[in-house]
């Protein structure tokens, strides 16, 4: 299988059920291509063998975007077969798993404001912007932190009795950072800062309702 056939594979991961056929057919591939492709995502925990089918749930295309990166498919190429959907489903599948509650694409009004992914758990609330590709410099992100800080006290100002954590999550970077004790996290690390998130609340920005 080569690399450029597994960039490929990634169109052909659609939630639900389908087919080797039909997965060849969507991915713009040959039958034994597709069949090599989801063999090696289903041996990596992407997808699930269900009779005849291939189940994927929302986050697994992002799933196999980084299991792609780490095989040496350029970024590039596997940039151009995501959307914005496939990277909060990841987000989102990932705090679901672990105990959260979730809401995707909260709109705040007066002013209005959009919050991508929204996980609720024990009275503390992580509140994420997910940055999807574009690669941003330091005065970029140090905006987008701003901007998050004043979505999450919007938020809490109008939910009473929570802690209110702003975070961005990223694919392209390598590193956990931070700005203003907001964590910028990459995709690949989000899942063991989730495991670690109540033991470091002291070291991260918390916004309750009091804040100014």
């Amino acid at each position: 299988m080569q690399l450029k056939q597994l960039a490929q594979g990634l169109g052909g991961i659609i939630p639900g059920g389908i087919s080797i056929l039909d997965f060849a057919i969507v991915a713009k591939i040959d039958q034994i291509s597709a069949k090599q492709i989801l063999n090696v995502l289903v041996a990596n925990s992407i997808g699930k063998i269900d009779g005849d089918l291939i189940q994927f749930t929302a986050g697994d295309k992002l799933k196999a975007a980084l299991y792609a990166l780490t095989e040496g498919v350029p970024i590039e190429e596997v940039s151009t077969r995501l959307n914005w959907k496939d990277f909060e489903g990841l987000v989102a599948e990932i705090l679901e798993s672990k105990g959260f509650r979730i809401i995707r694409n909260l709109i705040l009004t007066k002013p209005r404001m959009e919050i991508d992914v929204i996980g609720e758990n024990h009275g503390v609330v992580l509140l994420i912007d997910c940055k999807h590709w574009k690669r941003q410099s330091s005065s970029s992100l140090n905006n987008s932190v701003k901007k998050q800080i004043g979505r999450v006290k919007h938020y809490v100002s109008k939910t009473q009795g929570v802690v209110g954590v702003p975070a961005i999550v990223t694919l392209y970077q390598e590193q956990l950072s931070f700005i203003d004790k907001v964590p910028i996290v990459p995709i690949s690390q989000f899942s063991s800062f989730v495991d670690e998130f109540y033991g470091n609340l002291d070291a991260l920005n918390t916004i309750e309702t009091s804040s100014k």
